[in-house]
């Protein structure tokens, strides 16, 4: 097999490229390497389809620093090449890489998006209810498999400011569609209303809830953490039931 992708590989590579940038809100960067032998594709079948993304942003302000897919053994029909798309005949999987910096996390953490979800909640702060509302929100990943959260949070009706810092520990949910947070530890020995801190765990919970970067015919599950300096690298299955590419 040619390294060299055909005119044929080429046009598919194009029209994936543009189907799956379509479906984000801003991209730095995305290669899509669809390898197969001109016999084979008028057999409708695909070697591999690799995914190469950075900078990918999905709706809800949620980015990935990288992700890079890998799917082999791709079954098409090869009536839709000739209108330059990829239709598959059948599911398939994939593995995926997915990168996700502290810079990331804290963009998503105070995205109007989230704010909105923790500003509905209300919580009981010495015997009253509260409104609160996030004023920053600092995530940081400092290795040793640890999440540190640092967050100034007003509480409205008393127009009180008050920091919370606390550590927990990351795990991935049974069916590998989410990071939950476990054994937490407040900083300084000062502990809050677990009402609040049930309230952040809940908003980290929902920005690495995996269906936030699925893509149209792509299904992340979970299979390994990462938690290094910095960064979070999740390693996923992908369920592929369509290829997007361009209309």
């Amino acid at each position: 097999m040619s390294e060299t992708p055909g005119i044929g590989e080429k046009a598919l590579n194009k029209a994936a490229e543009i189907g799956l940038s379509s479906q984000l809100d801003e991209v730095d960067n995305l290669e899509v390497n669809i390898k197969t032998e001109p016999l084979k594709l008028i057999q409708g079948e695909v070697e591999q389809v690799h995914i190469v993304g950075e900078g990918l942003v999905m709706e809800k302000d949620l980015r990935m620093t990288e992700m890079e897919m890998q799917i082999t053994g791709v079954a098409i029909n090869p009536l839709s090449v000739a209108f330059g798309k990829i239709e598959l005949t059948k599911p398939t999987t994939g593995k995926a890489r997915v990168v996700l910096t502290e810079a990331d996390i804290n963009r998503a953490f105070n995205s109007e998006y989230v704010r909105d979800q923790l500003e509905s909640q209300k919580i009981t702060v010495n015997g009253q209810q509260v409104t609160i509302s996030p004023q920053k929100v600092d995530f940081h990943l400092p290795g040793e498999s640890k999440f540190i959260l640092n967050a100034s949070i007003l509480f409205r009706e008393i127009g009180e400011l008050k920091q919370i810092c606390f550590s927990a520990i990351p795990h991935i949910s049974g069916d590998g569609k989410t990071v939950y947070l476990q054994n937490v530890e407040y900083q300084e020995d000062q502990e809050f209303s677990p009402q609040l801190t049930k309230a952040l765990i809940d908003a980290t919970s929902e920005i690495l809830n995996l269906n936030n970067f699925d893509l149209e015919g792509m299904s992340l599950r979970v299979n390994q953490l990462e938690v290094a300096k910095g960064k979070l690298i999740l390693q996923a299955e992908a369920d592929v039931t369509k290829i997007p590419t361009a209309e």
